[in-house]
């Protein structure tokens, strides 16, 4: 089983439109509302896939009280910790070709007590899990050391841990020792205060996370790809989209099927590439199921410093 732990889980509205412009009255062509929160979708990617999951979310409010019925509608196994603030809302713009804007809340800040309480609830839970995904950004005023905290608890609790953050919060998870992280191209280069323009540039900075603590870095490109080097060993693929919709929820996808998939090695990547692609090609939030996963279209090849990477991909 894989447990999922979001301090700052969130109603997410996404609103198709034709184009989006500045200023105009625009009708929308489709709307969507699901459970978000990084953590939230890794859990509903894996039970959209029949992979056992457990998600650990903080709720408040009547957003909060919607975010826990939309879960259990749709069977998510959950753990929800009641809080004194209220469940953020985000709304995210998806025009036809893929470009996403995002109006993402700040959310509610927790209390340490309420911190403590969300921590125990993973480890009661943890008997029977395999890993523990800590993942999302951190709501107001909650330190920026909260992940590096949590996953000494858990590691120290011999429980496998994958962290996927940004900023601080990332960096200072490091030197507790995840088995894994996910960071994007962009969150790469902000941890490492390096800009990253190629592959070898990506291998270089998730070398420099490495020898901070990470034990494999996972690295996704958008549609670049993905880089994972674990060991001594880099993988690259790629899984084109003919079609894209939207990219929210990839990320997050691209994660639980490298989970479910073991968490090592090529054919981890490669699965991981297949439901990541299989998520931009879908409206809103939503996560893949078996039916949209399309495996062939995966390429791991050699990974070639000097292959530029798409500019602001």
């Amino acid at each position: 089983m894989i447990l999922t732990l979001t301090l700052n889980p969130s109603l997410d509205r996404t609103i198709e439109v034709g184009s989006l412009t500045r200023g105009a009255v625009i009708r929308a062509a489709a709307a969507h509302l699901d459970p978000g929160g990084k953590g939230v979708n890794v859990s509903r990617a894996l039970l959209a896939n029949q992979v056992r999951s457990r998600a650990v979310i903080p709720f408040g409010g009547a957003e909060g009280q919607q975010l826990v019925a939309l879960l259990a509608a749709a069977g998510i196994d959950m753990i929800s910790v009641p809080v004194a603030g209220s469940t953020r809302s985000n709304v995210t713009l998806a025009e036809p070709d893929g470009t996403v804007t995002k109006i993402n809340e700040p959310g509610t800040p927790l209390t340490a007590a309420e911190l403590d309480t969300l921590a125990s609830a993973v480890l009661d839970a943890a008997g029977s899990a395999d890993w523990v995904v800590a993942s999302g950004s951190l709501p107001p005023g909650v330190p920026t050391e909260v992940y590096a905290v949590l996953c000494e608890r858990f590691v120290s609790a011999g429980i496998q841990v994958a962290v996927d953050t940004s900023g601080p919060a990332l960096v200072s998870a490091l030197a507790a020792g995840p088995t894994l992280i996910k960071p994007n191209r962009e969150e790469l280069a902000e941890a490492t205060g390096t800009p990253i323009t190629c592959l070898g540039d990506v291998i270089d900075a998730a070398g420099k996370l490495r020898a901070m603590g990470a034990r494999s870095v996972l690295t996704s490109l958008g549609a670049d790809g993905a880089v994972l080097i674990e060991g001594d060993q880099v993988w690259y693929g790629t899984c084109p989209v003919e079609e894209p919709r939207s990219s929210v929820g990839a990320g997050d996808s691209m994660l639980a099927g490298f989970l479910a998939a073991g968490a090592r090695g090529e054919s981890a990547l490669a699965e991981g590439l297949a439901w990541a692609s299989a998520a931009v090609g879908l409206p809103g939030s939503r996560m893949p199921s078996p039916a949209d996963i399309d495996r062939t279209a995966v390429r791991i090849c050699t990974a070639d410093p000097a292959l530029p990477l798409m500019p602001g991909g």
